[in-house]
């Protein structure tokens, strides 16, 4: 059975400057993965990257053993806030919505099976009473709630989210982890950028440490380790330590 995401000797430059650097990884399905590091890193890139979305690297990336283009509707993505515009006019019901298109053909209507799909996302995450509401009208953890739903309501077997816990209050973290559990008890696989780092042993069954190399990756418990947070991090730790991240 072929691993949910292997990568092998991956390296990414951008303006012919090295991002990330001989990346070798294999991502068991049904676990939760926290990817951490210092700012610059290569965290959102690492995702960008088995996602298709970064032309100039070198290596391989296959996920469920295949190519990610031909697995296309199997993974979504959950980017930065800071990458989505909230100006758009669409409401909640239609961003949600968003995640069913995947599954269909060119001019292919959506029919009352999606119509389901969506409102049981929009429920599983509380935000069935904003379907209404303009996305930019919505709260940090209202929006970041509504693109988790869409995220659902694809039905995909593998997540990958960029930082969902930046600038969302408690009740919504709280939340984003408790569906993040079912879903890997489920057997999906979720892949998550984050960055505080006292949460970690709480949120993830997996970590991956990268600092433009990937400084180690396995089960929290043998790899999250102060040893090893000091080679990822180095004289930051210290820092993350007194602002109370640690």
């Amino acid at each position: 059975m072929p691993h949910a995401i292997t990568v092998n000797d991956l390296s990414v430059s951008y303006d012919r400057k090295r991002v990330l650097n001989n990346i070798f990884l294999e991502i068991e399905e049904g676990h939760r993965y926290g990817i951490l590091g210092p700012n610059g890193s290569g965290k959102s890139t690492l995702l960008k990257a088995m996602l298709g979305l970064i032309d100039d690297y070198t290596g391989t990336i296959q996920v469920l053993g295949q190519d990610v283009q031909q697995v296309r509707k199997r993974v979504v993505y959950v980017p930065q806030r800071s990458e989505i515009d909230f100006t758009f006019p669409a409401t909640v019901r239609d961003v949600v919505l968003m995640g069913r298109y995947p599954h269909k053909r060119v001019f292919q209507r959506l029919n009352a099976a999606d119509n389901t799909m969506a409102e049981a996302a929009m429920r599983e995450l509380d935000i069935l009473n904003l379907q209404d509401r303009q996305i930019g009208e919505l709260s940090g953890g209202q929006q970041q709630r509504t693109f988790l739903a869409r995220a659902l309501a694809q039905g995909a077997d593998i997540l990958l989210l960029d930082e969902p816990f930046v600038g969302v209050d408690i009740p919504t973290e709280e939340k984003i982890i408790e569906v993040l559990r079912k879903l890997s008890a489920e057997g999906k696989t979720l892949m998550v950028v984050h960055h505080d780092l006292q949460a970690v042993p709480e949120y993830f069954d997996h970590v991956i440490l990268l600092n433009q190399r990937l400084i180690a990756y396995g089960p929290t418990e043998e790899v999250f380790t102060p040893e090893v947070l000091k080679r990822a991090f180095g004289g930051q730790l210290a820092l993350l330590q007194q602002a109370g991240q640690m």
